[in-house]
């Protein structure tokens, strides 16, 4: 009898701390997400399942070029995926041309897959505080982000962390590129 006790106790101590590391792991470690829509491609798809790591940015802050998670304000339990452009006490604005400005300078990157057409309002310059950052999908003609007062800027406290390793569909299984190649320079004239 009291071996059975034994077990029964052992194998409940086993189940809690099993149930207690899930719970630490999907509360404050990582999130399965679900990607609805084509606000990212070409680098996330709709129908992309992804992982966030919500234990990074408990460290350092976000960078340029990271793609974040966050809520969407006005509906629960809907998330949405984009990248940092602008960072904490820059001026970022588009131009008509479709060009993004940080400081007054051209941002060199290559995550749209075409020019901007309507900035919205990122046309006039955009100061963000201490705490704020300027978000865009890499399908820039049609995602929702910053450029909209829907979205708006992305506060600190908001974001829920960072996008890491995609794990559906199974054929595109792999880590996510956050940063830019070392190769580009960040900001510089627009050729």
């Amino acid at each position: 009898m009291k071996a059975i006790i034994k077990e029964i106790i052992s194998l409940s101590l086993y189940l809690a701390i099993i149930l207690g590391c899930t719970y630490l792991l999907v509360n404050y470690v990582l999130q399965r997400t679900e990607i609805e829509g084509d606000s990212m491609q070409p680098t996330l798809s709709d129908g992309d399942n992804i992982i966030v790591d919500k234990l990074t940015y408990r460290f350092k802050e976000p960078q340029r070029y990271d793609i974040i998670a966050f809520p969407y304000r006005y509906e629960q339990d809907t998330y949405f995926v984009k990248r940092i452009i602008g960072l904490p006490g820059e001026k970022v604005r588009i131009d008509a041309h479709g060009i993004i400005f940080i400081n007054d300078e051209a941002l060199d990157e290559r995550y749209g897959t075409e020019p901007i057409h309507q900035a919205r309002d990122a046309f006039t310059p955009r100061i963000l505080g201490e705490d704020e950052y300027f978000v865009l999908g890499d399908n820039r003609n049609d995602s929702m982000d910053s450029r909209d007062s829907s979205v708006g800027l992305v506060r600190r406290e908001e974001i829920i962390g960072r996008a890491f390793v995609r794990i559906y569909p199974f054929t595109s299984i792999g880590f996510i590129q956050n940063k830019k190649s070392s190769s580009e320079p960040e900001t510089g004239e627009n050729k």
